[in-house]
């Protein structure tokens, strides 16, 4: 390997070595926090839709072959899997904004929604694994699975920045008839939620947003000269009399948030609204609430 060579590797294995370091950490922080939540009847143990069979889905590679229905598969020029109602049911991908709109922070002290997200969603993955439930990400490159090594591999994606100023839920992956969660700050294109809930309501799938605010978000605590910028640079706002934009700021905030609840309502999923500045463990009680109320 030339010097050349060795500059980017170094390089790319110094952001490899930043990344891991945040996993352990991460993965202990959300199962302390879910320790914290007592267990009651969830998973299997709960009376269900049972173990009829629901529809055929395209396999995929982490299927066995044991799993294929070569009868249906025979038709076509693919493989088919029968996909049971339970299991759909008891599958629950999660959707965590990675947009650099989520690095804010209004306190040197306080974490950014980012972390706060996170751990939220990954304290959600060890109380349902531990529930015998599956979890996984609603992109299609990680489906829900279970176990303590599905955990870690979420909490490796959940660490993966993101390079858009504002984000939108993926839901290649939403398998119809599952649960997800989508927590976000919502700030960026409202149309997009908008396709995606619908998009996933025609799916059958139901659960619930969170949406993450910082407490400076919820306050504009802003007076004179004041320049507003967006994480990413991208956008840029100077003004001279920031107090002056109090009131409108906080009406356009208030309608977002009745907005995301109207479409909640309107798809049968549930809303609730996190800051940072408050402990984490009301919000992770909500969101395993929520799903049980959401459960076929």
């Amino acid at each position: 390997m030339s010097a050349a060579d060795a500059l980017p590797a170094a390089g790319l294995r110094h952001r490899a070595e930043g990344l891991a370091s945040n996993l352990p950490p991460l993965l202990a922080d959300a199962e302390h926090l879910a320790a914290t939540v007592m267990l009651g009847e969830h998973g299997r143990r709960r009376a269900g839709i049972g173990d009829e069979f629901w529809q055929y889905r395209p396999a995929s590679d982490i299927d066995q072959m044991r799993m294929i229905d070569w009868r249906r598969s025979g038709r076509s020029d693919q493989h088919f899997v029968r996909e049971r109602e339970w299991q759909a049911a008891q599958s629950v991908s999660l959707w965590v904004d990675a947009a650099r709109s989520m690095e804010f922070s209004g306190a040197r002290d306080r974490a950014p929604k980012a972390s706060r997200a996170q751990l939220l969603a990954l304290a959600l993955a060890v109380l349902l694994v531990r529930a015998g439930e599956r979890v996984g990400l609603t992109s299609a490159d990680l489906p829900p699975r279970s176990g303590q090594l599905q955990l870690q591999r979420l909490a490796a994606r959940l660490c993966d920045p993101g390079v858009s100023d504002y984000g939108a839920p993926e839901i290649s992956g939403l398998a119809p008839h599952a649960r997800a969660v989508f927590l976000s700050d919502f700030l960026g294109d409202i149309g997009a939620v908008e396709a995606a809930l619908t998009s996933a309501a025609d799916r059958g799938v139901k659960g619930a947003l969170v949406m993450v605010l910082d407490p400076v978000e919820e306050a504009f605590p802003f007076d004179g000269r004041t320049i507003f910028e967006s994480m990413g640079g991208g956008l840029r706002h100077e003004t001279l009399k920031a107090g002056d934009l109090r009131g409108r700021y906080l009406q356009r905030l208030a309608e977002r948030k009745d907005r995301l609840a109207d479409l909640a309502r309107l798809t049968g999923w549930h809303f609730d609204c996190h800051h940072t500045g408050d402990a984490p463990l009301g919000a992770l009680m909500w969101l395993y609430h929520a799903l049980q109320r959401v459960r076929a």
